[in-house]
């Protein structure tokens, strides 16, 4: 059924569970405290979240350049902000990060062996800042 993980397309999948490390946590880079789960900064007002900056090993596998610096604007408030500040959530086939202002799913990815799928419909515009 599909050619995504889990026996499903990537459009079909949402949670919060990347394919990194087995311990659960993230590869990222944080100078922050972590959560001891998923190598993100700790919000005080988590709800089993972590923030964006757990996406850094994910996405750095991906793209050249460090996207938790990039600026998204979300598609359901358009509220503009860091990718590092995204409320990522890992406990599922893939990574789910939500808007901080207004919950909406912004960025999905899904990992698989020898792939990986990003849905970024929720995202009006990814601004990227280049190395120089």
């Amino acid at each position: 059924m599909g050619d995504g993980p889990v026996g499903g397309h990537p459009d079909e999948l949402v949670g919060g569970h990347s394919g990194g490390r087995s311990d659960g946590r993230s590869d990222g880079h944080s100078d922050g405290p972590l959560d001891g789960h998923s190598g993100g900064l700790v919000d005080g007002r988590s709800g089993g979240h972590v923030d964006g900056n757990a996406l850094a090993g994910d996405l750095g596998e991906i793209f050249a350049v460090d996207l938790t610096s990039a600026t998204g604007r979300c598609s359901g408030c358009g509220h503009r902000g860091a990718v590092a500040a995204l409320r990522v959530y890992r406990d599922a086939p893939g990574v789910v990060a939500r808007c901080p202002e207004c919950e909406e799913v912004v960025l999905r990815l899904v990992r698989g062996p020898d792939r990986a799928w990003l849905d970024l419909r929720g995202t009006v515009s990814l601004e990227i800042p280049l190395p120089s």
